[in-house]
């Protein structure tokens, strides 16, 4: 098998037992994904700050004997501080920013032996279901159809994994920055628990304990195995999530049978959603049922609206912190075409917000959590669509000329495009979004679960079960270097 081929028939765990065989070095994999990066690229502006002479020093330097040891690796622009690794955090504003400490995400996918080699593209901010931020010259497009958008925030990095520039990628889930991109790119995408993954040192938590690291995978134990990787609490972390029975890779092997699995075909609210996307859910619920689960339609009565209203007032106040902290560090005023009007307006919001008003709105978003709660009480799981539509075209939620609170609340704004996957940010739930359904145009639709608190190994558990059963892995974008089969 020429390297090629064995580069695009493996995932990230195969692709490391093949480097511990002997089978491949590191050197030749990190060509590899060179090379996809510069045929593919161009096209899709997926990739952006590459550093390979990094890459080649930490292979010269010798790898750690970690479960992911030679495989590149691509971290989100946005977090993941890293010393060898600067940022432009999806802003002109933060455009080559250097760090003088790794963090704690960071040191530990390096001591996997991952050969990080550059970062994906971010929207500014991380806020919106897109990726097409002024600071890469134009925006992220989606392989499975250039007109689309790849989904945001972790759009570069659903792009790259999607195309086949690498099998995994480094993403962050605020609002459901990891879950829509898979969505979007048939890809597989799990939100952990609440402070699974460490967040330390640069910030105690991200938009109040809502945001979280994440991974975008063309397979759950690649997931898995990043997650068993990064989870755990960093030093001197504000709170922790509850101890794992044992790790993700284990719970792959789980066969919870029968579970109790609430579904909807609507919102959260109850609106309808597309047709695609709702003939997703009533597959999968089928599936779910032949697998020996008991299917309920049933919809959470917690105030989702509120909740939403809330974390606009969360994530407006972070803009603003981020964007005013970086211009008092560096003495000056900001600039007219430093940022884009989406984070101008969030913080002209944001100065409306009161301190009391902020934390009604950190109390709205706890007390969403009690409700979701109280709803899975006799729920093991519930499943949704990730999105209300199929991936929508590029420039319907760029962030030229546009309102922030319009652009999130309003009646075609974000949240109605995307009205599922925020809720479990604000209740702090494991939340997956799984590459179930494709449209007759060939666009991917995701489906998304969520467990309980806390329970991650039992949704991990349930998507690799969907996995066996319903294999996506032989699914190829258009624009990729698969062979076509």
């Amino acid at each position: 098998m020429d390297i090629s081929d064995l580069y695009e028939s493996s995932d990230a765990v195969a692709l490391a037992e093949h480097v511990h065989k002997g089978d491949v070095r590191p050197g030749e994999l990190l060509d590899e994904a060179l090379r996809r990066v510069e045929v593919l690229n161009p096209r899709l502006n997926a990739v952006t700050l590459l550093r390979e002479g990094v890459a080649r020093r930490l292979i010269e330097e010798g790898l750690p004997e970690g479960p992911l040891k030679g495989v590149p690796f691509l971290l989100k622009d946005l977090g993941a501080e890293a010393i060898d690794f600067p940022s432009n955090n999806g802003s002109k504003l933060f455009a080559g920013t250097h760090y003088g400490q790794d963090s704690a995400i960071y040191a530990r996918l390096r001591s996997a032996g991952l050969v990080t080699f550059g970062r994906t593209t971010s929207p500014e901010g991380g806020v919106g279901p897109t990726t097409e931020s002024a600071v890469y010259g134009g925006p992220t497009r989606n392989p499975w159809n250039l007109d689309h958008t790849p989904g945001g925030s972790s759009g570069g990095a659903a792009a790259a994994v999607a195309a086949g520039i690498l099998p995994a990628a480094h993403g962050s889930d605020g609002g459901g920055s990891v879950r829509i991109p898979a969505s979007s790119c048939g890809l597989f995408g799990f939100k952990a628990t609440r402070a699974r993954t460490p967040d330390g040192p640069y910030v105690g938590e991200g938009w109040a304990g809502m945001a979280i690291d994440g991974f975008l995978t063309r397979s759950v134990r690649d997931t898995a195995v990043l997650l068993d990787i990064t989870q755990g609490p960093d030093l001197g972390a504000p709170y922790v999530a509850p101890p794992l029975e044992d790790s993700y890779r284990a719970a792959l092997e789980r066969r919870d049978s029968p579970l109790h699995i609430a579904f909807t075909t609507t919102t959260l609210t109850g609106e309808p959603i597309a047709p695609e996307c709702r003939v997703a859910v009533e597959e999968a619920a089928r599936l779910l049922e032949s697998l020996g689960h008991r299917l309920e339609e049933k919809r959470p009565t917690a105030d989702t609206s509120g909740m939403m209203a809330a974390w606009t007032k969360i994530v407006g106040c972070g803009t603003a912190l981020s964007v005013e902290s970086a211009v008092r560090r560096r003495g000056r005023p900001l600039g007219d075409d430093e940022i884009e009007s989406v984070a101008r307006t969030a913080i002209d919001y944001a100065r409306t917000v009161s301190g009391a008003d902020y934390l009604e709105a950190i109390n709205k978003v706890h007390a969403y959590g009690r409700e979701m709660a109280a709803f899975f009480q006799p729920y093991d799981i519930l499943l949704t669509a990730t999105l209300a539509e199929p991936p929508a075209k590029l420039g319907r939620f760029d962030h030229v000329g546009k309102d922030y609170v319009d652009y999130r609340m309003g009646r075609d704004g974000v949240f109605a495009y995307s009205p599922f996957t925020a809720a479990f940010n604000a209740s702090g739930q494991p939340a997956a979004s799984l590459p179930l359904h494709w449209t007759e145009a060939g666009l991917p639709v995701g489906v998304h679960l969520a467990a309980a608190f806390g329970r991650d190994e039992l949704l991990i558990g349930l998507c690799a079960r969907i996995e066996e059963a319903a294999p996506w892995a032989g699914r190829r974008p258009p624009v990729s270097l698969f062979r076509k089969s």
